[in-house]
């Protein structure tokens, strides 16, 4: 029969696993670092992947397929989740994609360090010191994956997101990135040196299409992380929409410069 089923251009894919993740039919699956409709009959043609892919890889096309199979699907899903639930003990795990490019939501609680009394404004040693005599620091990231060229545009933990767009080097250099910056926060980062693109597109397209609350753009003092900067502005200013917005810069050496 001819219908609506999806098309996926694998040029375009950039193996992010985001629509496999959408799809509830279990109908693409991740094969060699690439999307794939695994079989037309599982495909219910309504296209609940086509808003997550971030690179516009997936499309509606007509064409003979074979008609949705709803008691084959449900039966595929059955299979699949008692074969992760044995396999990961508890059925945690994320069916298909790659694991590391997977979007994921973590739920922080109780994270919150008491105020030591004596961290000196400007530097982040003194509260790293004081976290370490405590035992180990948990970690406050709260979205996966955080690279902006793997982000799904339209992401559930983007709703009402204050936004960090940080240079991935800052987070290495300042001691304290976690508590004084990702926590609370949905992350994305990115160097503009190594991945040589403007990230201002993408950003743009997550700003208009969400509701964030706040963009808080953290780079470093190298001249070459002022593209990340101009790339965020550049995104707020296209997206047409009023967000309150500040600029941090990390010195090489770990301290805030402005």
């Amino acid at each position: 029969m001819i219908r609506k089923i999806i098309h996926i251009d694998e040029e375009k894919c950039n193996g992010c696993g985001a629509c496999a993740e959408a799809c509830h039919e279990g109908a693409i699956g991740m094969v060699n670092g690439k999307a794939k409709l695994l079989r037309d009959d599982y495909c219910d043609g309504l296209g609940d992947c086509l808003p997550t892919c971030p690179t516009g890889a997936i499309t509606f096309v007509e064409r003979e397929a074979a008609a949705y199979n709803e008691a084959a699907v449900k039966a595929n899903m059955a299979a699949k989740a008692a074969s992760e639930g044995h396999a990961i003990g508890g059925g945690h795990g994320m069916a298909g994609g790659c694991p590391g490019s997977r979007m994921r939501m973590m739920k922080r609680e109780g994270m919150a360090l008491k105020d030591a009394g004596n961290t000196a404004a400007g530097t982040s040693a003194p509260a790293s010191d004081v976290a370490g005599a405590r035992g180990p620091v948990q970690s406050q990231l709260a979205n996966w994956p955080v690279q902006i060229k793997l982000a799904p545009v339209n992401a559930p933990y983007f709703d009402g997101a204050k936004l960090l767009i940080a240079a991935d080097c800052a987070a290495y250099a300042y001691a304290n990135f976690h508590q004084e910056f990702i926590r609370g926060k949905v992350t994305l980062i990115g160097c503009p040196k190594l991945d040589d693109i403007d990230y201002s597109k993408k950003l743009t397209e997550i700003i208009q299409n969400n509701d964030i609350k706040s963009v808080t753009i953290v780079r470093m003092e190298v001249p070459c992380c002022g593209g990340l900067e101009m790339a965020a502005k550049r995104a707020l200013q296209n997206s047409g929409k009023f967000i309150p917005w500040q600029v941090v810069t990390i010195g090489i050496e770990g301290n805030i410069i402005e």
